[in-house]
């Protein structure tokens, strides 16, 4: 990033309003369609469509509180780390809209065809996967649950966003069938996620390796 972006892009972060402005663009994807739902935006098929964007912004948003710390280190922006619990936890409330979408408008509460369906379609059952892991994320993202679980086993809990991640990415390819690209698109920019967290990586273990030879030669 140039020099004299960084410290403005740094004090932009660390304002008292970035928080809160962040917090209203994540609700907007919701409102937006609660209106298009109002209005008879939705298309022929409301319902379906309701469900489907609200797994898309799920996957979004778990995409984007996974970009948080790539993105910190390409830019060397330590302010957006703030963000990253609330991004994640966007995340789980938007996957948990979609799932109760789908049980409570879509099947109307019919527990028994919501587990067949879980039973007999893979996708919803990846689906439901990826739910149930960012269901205990988020229910220890909280400082009380750090404290209780430890920092190591905490971060190792953790780490399952990634298989959230993965599990999102495959539930929507799955469900759309065949090879589109939409879905192509979400598995790349995971792979771009994680290639610059290995690349971090393993430069920070070369360099660990690189001081212990130093060291040693002195």
């Amino acid at each position: 990033m140039a020099a004299g972006l960084k410290p403005a892009a740094t004090k932009a972060l660390s304002s008292r309003w970035a928080k809160p402005a962040v917090f209203a663009a994540a609700l907007a994807p919701m409102v937006w369609t609660i209106w298009l739902a109002g209005t008879g935006g939705l298309g022929p098929e409301p319902i379906a469509e309701g469900v489907r964007q609200s797994g898309l912004w799920a996957l979004r948003f778990l995409l984007l509180a996974l970009a948080v710390t790539p993105l910190r280190i390409v830019t060397g922006v330590s302010a957006l780390a703030r963000f990253r619990r609330m991004i994640g936890l966007f995340a789980f409330f938007y996957a948990l809209l979609h799932v109760a979408t789908y049980v409570g408008i879509d099947q109307f509460f019919d527990w028994a065809a919501v587990w067949k369906d879980i039973v007999k379609r893979p996708y919803i059952t990846v689906g439901m996967g990826a739910f149930l892991v960012l269901s205990a994320l988020a229910a220890t993202s909280t400082n009380g649950m750090v404290r209780r679980l430890g920092g190591r086993r905490w971060r190792t809990l953790h780490r399952s966003v990634f298989i959230a991640g993965a599990a999102g990415c495959l539930h929507y390819f799955m469900l759309v069938k065949g090879w589109q690209p939409s879905p192509l698109v979400y598995f790349g920019i995971l792979s771009a996620l994680l290639l610059v967290r290995v690349a971090k990586s393993a430069g920070s273990r070369a360099a660990v390796a690189r001081a212990g030879i130093m060291r040693h030669a002195d």
